[in-house]
């Protein structure tokens, strides 16, 4: 521990951000970086407290009282050294995580807790700035071919463990550049695009090739990959979204959320793309979806300067603090106000849309919503919900983006051909802690196994299932495990 009782005179304080009024006039990062000062003192705020519940808290299992510690004492090739073991891109996870190992943090029982995911960005942008950050090629090749299908975070990280384990890696992904949703989905103002370049080129550096704009099981089939590989990793995420099939949803104007980010991803990035602008600007905006997609439709439209914004949640608004049915240390359900509400958006809970209206040229020209009421059980917790009599009304819009959720993966071409079998919610099945499908040699991880979930669940599930390649391949391994006893002493 750094410091005694750092926890005791430091409040948590987080980086100051750009001002609104500046940063929604372009898609760059706003939030900004500690002075050394400060950095010391959140990282003094980490305590002895015998049993680190932030382990447990994060998927990967960050090894975050060490790294705190070595933050505090300056020892910066430590501190790079513990948090690579367990993490292949802390630069992703220490923008873009929600934190979980923070909701698990011992201070928080009764105080703000320490500030694990910036202190996790701080030094891994100190380590690329010190020239610690650096990619070989293994010495030794083990003669052994793996594909990995789906160049998101589960993809790449498991490309990563494969290839450090000797093995030569061949990564493909069907879209125009390497990240998935880090690339295509994710605003630039939360993480700009240099930053996903900055880790693609270490990883061809290291060996692994990347092969872009191919779609396995169209360009390439099945039966042709399996012949030409040793081992198959299926890592092409939860694809399918959830749309919501009431009166008018043929209507120009209403649309998935992905298609409006992936496109104004492309946009800044400078990426050709042949579909019709879909555009925010002087528009009435409604997301339908309270999660985190539909906040990066909130910032995103912001930037676009919609002439108003709201964004539409079922279920009824989550309480500020953890209730009986949240109990420390578990991931409490509360209410989170992101940058992009800061930015401007009008929010409203238990509303449920009834159909979109349109105008005589078919464009979107208002929603009809009706309120609900929840009923709860004995935790608080809401089971189903009435409408509230009375409360029909149309709301102007003339944008409507789609943001709750994706169901599973695409079926139609490579999960087909393979013949791989499907769990009772429609993805790969494949058994937690094995990630082997019911194909020989073809293993799944990442969404396109779990389900929708959390960027750092996909570099997770990466990891482990690489390790279990590399045991299926080699009969042993050596890629670390989460799950493994020590895998540092320090």
């Amino acid at each position: 521990m750094g410091k005694v009782t750092g926890f005791k005179e430091y409040a948590r304080e987080l980086p100051g951000k750009r001002p609104v009024e500046e940063r929604v006039n372009d898609y760059k990062e706003f939030v900004g970086l500690y002075s050394e000062e400060k950095l010391n003192q959140q990282s003094a705020r980490c305590m002895n407290c015998g049993v680190p519940f932030c382990h447990n808290g994060c998927p990967l299992g960050n090894i975050i009282p060490e790294f705190n510690d070595a933050v505090y004492k300056e020892k910066w090739e430590d501190a790079y050294r513990i948090l690579s073991s367990t993490n292949n891109f802390p630069e992703f996870t220490g923008r873009i995580c929600p934190a979980p190992c923070e909701s698990a943090c011992v201070l928080g029982i009764n105080k703000p807790a320490v500030a694990i995911e910036e202190i996790e960005k701080h030094i891994i942008e100190i380590a690329y700035k010190k020239g610690l950050v650096v990619e070989k090629a293994p010495l030794i090749r083990t003669g052994k071919t793996v594909a990995v299908i789906g160049g998101g975070p589960a993809g790449m990280a498991a490309a990563s463990q494969l290839n450090k384990a000797g093995h030569t890696v061949t990564l493909f992904e069907r879209d125009e550049k390497i990240g998935g949703l880090l690339r295509f989905g994710i605003p630039d103002f939360k993480l700009e695009k240099w930053v996903v370049e900055r880790r693609v080129k270490l990883m061809e550096e290291a060996g692994i090739i990347i092969k872009t704009g191919v779609e396995v099981g169209k360009d390439i089939l099945a039966d042709e990959l399996m012949k030409s590989f040793d081992a198959v990793v299926l890592a092409g995420g939860s694809t399918i979204p959830r749309n919501l099939n009431i009166p008018g949803r043929e209507l120009k104007g209403v649309y998935f959320a992905m298609e409006f980010l992936k496109q104004n991803n492309k946009r800044v990035s400078g990426i050709p793309y042949t579909e019709e602008d879909i555009l925010s600007t002087d528009k009435d905006v409604i997301v339908i979806g309270g999660g985190d997609t539909g906040s990066d439709c909130v910032g995103t439209s912001n930037r676009h300067r919609a002439k108003s914004i709201t964004q539409f949640e079922l279920m009824p608004q989550p309480p500020k603090d953890r209730t009986e049915a949240m109990p420390w240390p578990t991931y409490p359900m509360l209410l989170k106000t992101t940058t992009s509400h800061e930015e401007g958006c009008t929010r409203m809970w238990g509303v449920n849309t009834k159909e979109f209206l349109g105008d005589a040229n078919g464009e979107l020209r208002a929603l009809k919503v009706v309120d609900v009421e929840w009923e709860t059980d004995v935790f608080g917790r809401p089971v189903k919900f009435k409408e509230v009599e009375g409360s029909e009304r149309e709301l102007p819009a003339q944008r409507a983006y789609l943001a709750m959720g994706f169901l599973h993966p695409q079926k139609q071409g490579l999960l087909e051909q393979l013949g791989v079998e499907f769990d009772e919610r429609g993805n790969v099945k494949a058994k937690e802690g094995q990630y082997q499908t019911s194909v020989d040699k073809v293993f799944a991880a990442g969404d396109m196994r779990r389900g929708q979930s959390l960027v750092v669940w996909a570099i997770s599930e990466g990891r482990e299932a690489a390790r279990r390649v590399d045991l299926f391949l080699m009969g042993s391994t050596a890629l670390e495990s989460k799950d493994a006893e020590s895998m540092y002493a320090f």
